[in-house]
């Protein structure tokens, strides 16, 4: 009778601690969550508490609603670079500028190798703001810090000079000849998407992109000096600023194209670049 009465009662005491736990875990106030994105389009953590999961590779009908910001990495354009060349040579600056010979002081002493002139633009931190969500409609309002690099692959056998500026025609043919310049960018874009059919999601958008330069080099391949790289500013400008858009299929393909609405020097030398390529992992 005395185990029994035992049993019953050790029975009871757990089954009080099982629903004074369970009262406890009930009371206690509900964590909030993030949700994190691994996808083609990048990486993203959704900055409001919402529980929704993400879907990876695909854009969530279960989004925050308008007014909601979000938090992405990852951001990528690769493509290459061309140059809207208005400079007029004749200019005394100009003709101070190229220590070359009256024969190659013409647009034809910059010329391109086009597939080597390559253009990097890499963010990794955006952040998006849905400004409207329909069914079939979103448009993001989106930017970040970044940077974006030009590489200039000369066909000519120039070299950039120091003490003073200038740039020089050399006698060493060399395998590889090209300035680079460097930017820390700050982008500022209208993003809109429309849904084409079930999960086909049409992108587009255009913007505005800001840029300090942080440092420019002139790196050079020979035979007969080997590698050599020289940094300077080459009179070249601080600061530019471009105006950017882009084209594709949300998660599929998407294409960007710049254009630089500043001078890239800061002498008579008028260059703007244009870049078009690929954009990897955007909003």
């Amino acid at each position: 009778m005395k185990r029994t009465i035992g049993t019953i009662t050790m029975l009871a005491a757990v089954l009080l601690l099982g629903n004074g736990a369970k009262a406890q875990e009930e009371d206690a106030p509900a964590k909030k969550k993030r949700t994190l994105t691994i996808s083609n389009r990048g990486i993203e953590i959704d900055a409001s508490d919402s529980t929704a999961k993400a879907k990876a590779g695909k854009l969530e009908d279960k989004e925050d609603k308008p007014g909601k910001f979000r938090t992405r990495f990852a951001m990528l354009d690769l493509g290459v670079n061309m140059l809207n060349d208005q400079t007029i040579y004749s200019d005394p600056t100009v003709v101070n500028y190229l220590n070359v010979p009256g024969s190659m002081r013409n647009e034809n002493i910059f010329d391109l190798k086009p597939s080597k002139s390559i253009n990097v633009n890499i963010y990794p931190l955006m952040v998006k703001f849905l400004a409207v969500k329909t069914h079939n409609q979103r448009i993001y309002l989106s930017t970040g810090l970044g940077f974006q690099v030009y590489n200039f692959r000369y066909e000519q056998d120039i070299t950039y000079t120091k003490h003073p500026n200038g740039i020089v025609p050399d006698s060493i043919e060399f395998k590889k000849n090209k300035l680079a310049v460097n930017y820390l960018n700050v982008p500022l874009m209208l993003t809109g998407k429309t849904r084409l059919h079930k999960k086909t999601w049409l992108t587009y958008g255009a913007g505005i992109t800001a840029g300090y330069r942080l440092s420019s080099w002139n790196k050079q391949v020979s035979d007969e000096r080997g590698k050599t790289k020289v940094h300077g500013n080459f009179d070249l400008s601080d600061y530019n600023v471009c105006l950017t858009g882009e084209f594709g299929f949300d998660g599929i393909l998407r294409f960007y194209g710049s254009y630089q609405l500043t001078q890239m020097y800061d002498n008579g030398i008028n260059q703007r670049p244009i870049c078009i390529g690929v954009r990897i992992a955007g909003i």
